[in-house]
């Protein structure tokens, strides 16, 4: 016989009544050990609810992070370019030298053409470097910091600026939305933990020291008691018979 009582408090009490005290709490500890299975499940299912839509929200970020850097990557594999930022200022610097140069060169041209007679071939070289200079410093206005070959031809550097900045934009929002998601997802875990519910034993399943049934005296004076009542009724039912006879 097992009985449960609930006296409100969050406290349950398990009275268990068998033949052997042995057999007694071996039953109480089952029915604690199933009831902590019980509730263990049902814990389990209600955090799984509770972070659900928070871990799809990780999953797909994560997902959207993973797919941005592997398009960094594809791009700087391509291109050879890891940040095509330092490579415009690079470029920047050799037209700034290139056009220093040219500077230099006109001004040895002016002197020249000065000094020296029109057939001098210093003033041809000069003017042959002059064009040359001109010349580089148009392709590489027109072709700003060449990227690597590809099947259309050369990768003209503005426009791998401009892609390199979507994709390190697209990057960035997926690092941003997946540190959000983390934290939302921890959150919605450290939630689902603090509401958790556990049992824990506050008394352990113990040992009957002496037994409380049958309560043999007891029993006794009851059945004696009932014996004598049912033999005074049969007795007075024989007298009120009799008289009337």
């Amino acid at each position: 016989m097992v009985k449960v009582y609930n006296d409100d408090t969050g406290l349950l009490e398990l009275h268990v009544q068998a033949f052997e005290p042995e057999d007694a709490q071996r039953i109480a500890e089952f029915v604690f050990a199933e009831s902590a299975d019980m509730i263990n499940r049902l814990t389990a299912i209600a955090r799984e609810d509770a972070t659900a839509y928070a871990r799809e929200e990780l999953d797909q970020s994560q997902e959207a992070l993973k797919t941005a850097r592997e398009a960094m990557t594809r791009f700087r594999n391509r291109t050879q370019i890891v940040d095509p930022s330092a490579s415009v200022q690079s470029q920047m610097g050799l037209l700034s030298s290139l056009q220093l140069q040219l500077a230099e060169t006109l001004i040895n041209l002016d002197i020249l053409r000065q000094t020296a007679a029109a057939n001098d071939p210093r003033i041809t070289q000069a003017e042959r470097r002059v064009e040359v200079i001109e010349n580089r410093m148009v392709e590489e206005r027109e072709k700003l910091g060449l990227g690597a070959e590809d099947v259309a031809g050369s990768n003209v550097f503005a426009d791998l600026v401009g892609e390199f900045e979507r994709l390190n934009v697209e990057r960035e929002f997926a690092e941003q939305s997946y540190t959000a998601a983390r934290a939302a997802y921890d959150a919605s875990l450290a939630e689902a933990r603090r509401k958790s519910r556990y049992l824990a034993a506050h008394i352990q399943p113990t040992l009957a020291e002496a037994p409380e049934h049958p309560r043999r005296l007891t029993l006794l004076a009851l059945v004696g008691i009932f014996a004598f009542l049912i033999w005074a009724i049969l007795v007075l039912a024989l007298y009120a018979l009799r008289d009337r006879r």
